[in-house]
């Protein structure tokens, strides 16, 4: 099946699964090429996300658009998603037990679409995929988890609250098409700090995490 066949059939299981949580909210599953090298994961849509049915389209997501563009590709060239499928009330950040029940079609979402790199717009987003970095540690770093980079980002929505954190977004994404080439080598995630001890033990009592891919 091709893969646009096959992302309205995942659609359409989101649809029809009616112990997903916050059924109240419209479905907002995501957008673009779906043979992109690229493609962007926010954590979970907003207020003119869950009202036009479509990811990125409030001010953060303007600002995404900008800045896609000044790297010269076009929205159109890429594909937009969240991790939730539906906005959290209030736009509250969402819930582990959200995530968790939405994660098995954010997989199946990934491994259709196949694509190269993947953008994580935010730390929810980032430690969906790196769950011991931090955003304003490990943003603008390219990781590699198989055969797919991970690019860690700021937020578009946190990025428009700070003149600092605009530019640091603004020169990160200037940085893609060197991820996309493989001028910008992925580090190995044991680049990273080891895990405090304590969460470590917590980490070992919980059921082990699902293929991400």
């Amino acid at each position: 099946m091709e893969k646009s066949g096959a992302l309205r059939d995942l659609e359409k299981e989101i649809i029809a699964n009616v112990s997903l949580p916050l059924r109240e909210s419209n479905l907002v599953f995501g957008e673009g090429n779906p043979d992109c090298r690229v493609m962007f994961v926010g954590e979970a849509p907003g207020f003119n996300e869950d009202r036009l049915g479509r990811p990125f389209v409030g001010r953060g997501g303007q600002l995404l658009d900008k800045l896609i563009q000044e790297i010269g590709w076009e929205r159109k060239d890429v594909y937009i998603t969240n991790i939730v499928k539906r906005r959290p009330p209030d736009n509250r950040d969402p819930l582990p037990e959200e995530i968790e029940k939405y994660k098995p079609y954010l997989t199946r979402q990934i491994d259709i679409i196949n694509p190269k790199v993947i953008v994580c717009l935010g730390r929810f987003s980032m430690n969906y995929f790196l769950p011991l970095a931090k955003i304003t540690r490990d943003h603008g770093r390219v990781f590699k988890i198989d055969d797919r980079l991970i690019f860690p980002v700021y937020h578009p929505a946190a990025a428009l609250r700070s003149t600092q954190m605009m530019e640091t977004f603004r020169e990160d994404m200037k940085k893609l098409p060197k991820v996309v080439s493989g001028e910008l080598v992925a580090e190995a995630l044991t680049a990273m700090p080891p895990m405090p001890e304590a969460k470590a033990k917590k980490i070992a009592t919980k059921k082990p995490p699902q293929k991400l891919f």
